[in-house]
């Protein structure tokens, strides 16, 4: 049985659904429904308990199941190379298409991380184009670059504008 429950955030707000046997999705909305009691030990409270702390900078990896049934191979491996991304980092799309033994497969990365159900669990923003540049992000490249600053703020640090 699915249950969700909303989250409130500096972000906006997330629904979060999940089953017994783990999170399925995380999306952002924007009015919040009615939640559900959930257990305590539920994956969907735990995620929820897990993502309030990391948004509050006390949290840098999240350690609840998660489910991806449905999702082909493909999108599961790369999702499982993207939760390996530690916290304040980066990867390249290229750079997972190689470790995939694909190296041809950097379109089908960013297609498996635009379609990723559980976006900051799965951190599909940490993962940027080769020569550096953010490339698509399914909630806008502002949310991205604000993930990123929130991760690792003096890497991604706002750029003041020069007076040429």
């Amino acid at each position: 049985m699915l249950v969700h429950t909303y989250l409130p955030s500096p972000f906006g707000l997330f629904e979060i659904y999940g089953s017994a046997l783990g999170v399925q999705r995380v999306r952002r909305c924007d009015q919040p429904g009615v939640s559900e009691e959930i257990p305590a030990a539920h994956p969907v409270a735990e995620c929820r308990r897990q993502l309030e702390a990391y948004f509050l900078g006390r949290r840098q990896d999240f350690d609840f199941p998660l489910d991806w049934s449905g999702a082909s191979d493909f999108y599961r491996q790369v999702w499982a190379l993207v939760r390996d991304i530690p916290f304040g980092q980066t990867m390249y799309y290229s750079e997972i298409a190689e470790r995939l033994g694909r190296p041809k497969a950097v379109r089908a990365v960013g297609m498996a991380n635009r379609n990723n159900p559980i976006p900051i669990i799965v951190p599909c923003h940490r993962v940027i184009g080769k020569s550096g540049e953010l490339r698509g992000y399914y909630y806008g490249l502002e949310m991205k670059m604000a993930l990123l600053r929130h991760e690792n703020p003096a890497r991604f640090a706002a750029q003041p504008a020069l007076d040429l």
